[in-house]
C-alpha cells in the first residue's frame, strides 16, 4: 500500500507495526524548505487536527506525531494536512484532509474529476535511461521499481516470465528501489546491475535475471564475488565491471531512481505503474488486467 494508506489505515488498529514492514523502509528525509508564515488560524487548526489523529489512532504522547505544513488540495474546501509518525526507528508518513473550517477531517484521497489522475505519476516516474525491453513507442509501459534482495520482488519476477511473451507490444522498465534498511545487499546488487546496463544493456536482464535466480544464496559477505562472476557469464568485462562498482556515477543512477519511487510515494517493493497507474506486488491476472484495460483504451 502507499505510505498515505498504510500509516492511516494499519496505524488505526493500534499499531504503527504495518503489515508490510519487512519491506517498508523509512523514506529519506528531504532538505528541509523555508517554512511558510501560519497564521493564528491556521496554527489552531494544526493544534485540533494533530489532537484528533492521536486519539483516533490511540498515539499517546510518547510517540512523536509532526503535521503540517498546511497545502492547497483538489477541493477548495480542504486543506491537505500531511503527518509524520516516528515509533522507535521506524518512520512512516501520509496526509490527510482537514476543512478550512475545521470540523471535518477525511482519510484517503481527493481527486480532480477533470484531469487524469494518473498523469503526474507518468511525469514522475522518468522510465528513460533505464533497463527496458519492448518497444520504445508502446502504448502501454510498466515500470517497476524493484529490490534484487526482496522476496516478492522474485516473485513478480517470475510472473513477468508470463506477462512478456504474452504481451510483447508492452514494455517494461526495471527501476532501482533498494530496501537498505532491511536489505543489507541489496543495494550492492542494484549497483551491479546499474554497471552491467552502463557497459550493456543486453547484460543488465542477465544480470537481473542472475540475481534473482540465485537470490537464496547471495549473502553481504559473498555478494561482491556473487556479482562479478554473473557480469562474467553475462560477456562483460570484469575489471571495468569491478571499478563501475565502485563509481559515483553508478551510485548517482540508483539514487535517483530511489529519489524518483520516493516522489511517487512508492515505500514496498515491488511497486509497479503501468501508464502511470500503481499496483503494489501483481499477480499474472491482475497485471494482464491492467495492460488490457490500458491497452483497449489506447485503441
Amino acid at each position: 500500500m502507499f505510505v498515505r494508506s498504510a500509516i492511516l489505515g494499519v496505524a488505526a488498529a493500534g499499531a504503527l507495526a504495518i503489515a508490510a514492514a519487512a519491506q517498508a523502509p523509512s523514506a529519506p528525509a528531504a532538505q528541509a524548505a523555508p517554512a511558510a508564515a501560519v497564521s493564528p488560524e491556521q496554527a489552531r487548526l494544526l493544534k485540533s487536527a494533530e489532537a484528533f489523529v492521536r486519539h483516533f489512532f490511540g498515539w499517546g504522547p510518547d510517540v512523536p506525531v509532526t503535521l503540517g505544513p498546511l497545502k492547497s488540495s483538489a477541493s477548495s474546501e480542504f486543506y491537505t494536512v500531511p503527518i509524520e509518525v516516528k515509533v522507535g526507528e521506524q518512520t512512516q508518513r501520509g496526509e490527510v484532509y482537514v476543512s478550512k473550517d475545521g470540523k471535518t477531517l477525511l482519510r484517503g484521497e481527493i481527486y480532480d474529476m477533470s484531469v487524469d489522475p494518473f498523469a503526474a505519476n507518468r511525469d514522475k516516474v522518468h522510465a528513460d535511461g533505464n533497463p527496458s525491453k519492448g518497444p520504445a513507442d508502446a502504448a502501454v509501459t510498466l515500470v517497476e521499481f524493484s529490490d534484487f534482495e526482496c522476496p516478492h520482488c522474485r516473485e513478480l519476477y517470475e510472473e513477468l516470465k508470463v506477462i512478456e511473451p504474452r504481451y510483447p507490444q508492452v514494455r517494461i522498465v526495471y527501476k532501482d528501489f533498494p530496501l537498505t534498511t532491511i536489505h543489507p545487499w541489496a543495494q550492492t546488487a542494484a549497483l551491479g546491475g546499474r554497471c552491467a546496463y552502463q557497459q550493456s544493456p543486453a547484460a543488465f536482464w542477465k544480470m537481473h535475471d542472475a540475481i534473482f535466480d540465485n537470490q537464496d544464496v547471495i549473502s553481504t559477505e559473498n555478494v561482491w564475488d556473487k556479482l562479478v562472476g554473473f557480469a562474467s557469464t553475462a560477456g562483460l568485462d570484469a575489471d571495468t565491471f569491478k571499478a563501475c562498482l565502485s563509481s559515483p556515477d553508478a551510485q548517482k543512477a540508483v539514487d535517483a531512481n530511489h529519489a524518483d519511487g520516493v516522489a511517487l510515494d512508492v515505500n514496498s517493493t515491488p511497486t509497479v505503474f503501468i501508464n502511470g497507474r500503481p499496483m503494489v506486488g501483481g499477480d499474472v491476472e491482475s497485471l494482464s488486467r491492467m495492460i488490457d484495460f490500458e491497452l483497449a483504451g489506447k485503441k
